[in-house]
């Protein structure tokens, strides 16, 4: 990563995993796995693991990496540069979380994003969500709230692709962005996470990311 101080500002504080829990083992060998290189292996669910709780440790790790690469441009994503939240001309997205906000409302991008990651970090903190402790069974509608979580952070790479990719290039960070994107996208193909239409707006990104690896 560049710059320390820059890349160190994350956008939402880091959601941390404890050290010494079986998560946190497995978080251990999701990172020795990725710098093997080969992501669609890296991606696998490890032999005799529950696949709540690969799932919930990718989970929270996309979320540390958005949140972080997001950090990294917040003062070109701003109420006059980005309006609406957007990924390019064809997709616009609005706000609902289905509890505060039921009506979805159009709103700027850092507001939608903000909105968004708060969303995401209310649930993971959620303990009936996402158990820590050992043994504590992940709830019967933990894959559709995992999902739904995968999917619009998913906009938030899509936003900053579209929009936002000339900053990401002047910071130099495009290596970090791709790698941490085609992680993300090689996980959710794997277990089927996010449908292919929400996944419309990076497209060809993601088809190109995929014929290197065939």
């Amino acid at each position: 990563l560049s710059s320390g101080s820059r890349s160190s500002k994350t956008f939402k504080p880091k959601k941390n995993i404890p050290e010494g829990s079986h998560q946190y083992e497995l978080l251990k060998h999701a990172e020795a796995t990725l710098g093997s290189g080969n992501l669609r292996q890296a991606v696998m669910l490890p032999e005799g693991e529950d696949l709540n709780e690969w799932i919930a440790v990718n989970t929270v790790d996309f979320f540390n990496q958005i949140n972080m690469l997001y950090g990294t441009i917040t003062e070109f994503c701003t109420e006059t540069s980005c309006s609406v939240m957007s990924a390019g001309p064809r997709y616009e997205y609005h706000w609902a979380d289905g509890t505060n906000i039921k009506k979805p409302i159009k709103c700027s991008a850092p507001k939608y994003i903000d909105y968004l990651m708060t969303w995401v970090q209310d649930q993971l903190d959620d303990e009936t969500l996402f158990p820590s402790k050992i043994g504590v069974p992940f709830p019967k509608n933990f894959m559709s709230v995992a999902k739904t979580i995968l999917k619009r952070l998913f906009r938030v790479y899509a936003h900053i692709y579209h929009q936002h990719f000339d900053s990401v290039m002047q910071l130099q960070e495009e290596a970090h962005l791709n790698t941490s994107f085609k992680h993300f996208i090689f996980f959710v193909q794997e277990f089927n996470l996010i449908d292919r239409r929400e996944l419309a707006p990076l497209h060809d990104l993601i088809e190109k990311l995929g014929s290197k690896d065939r």
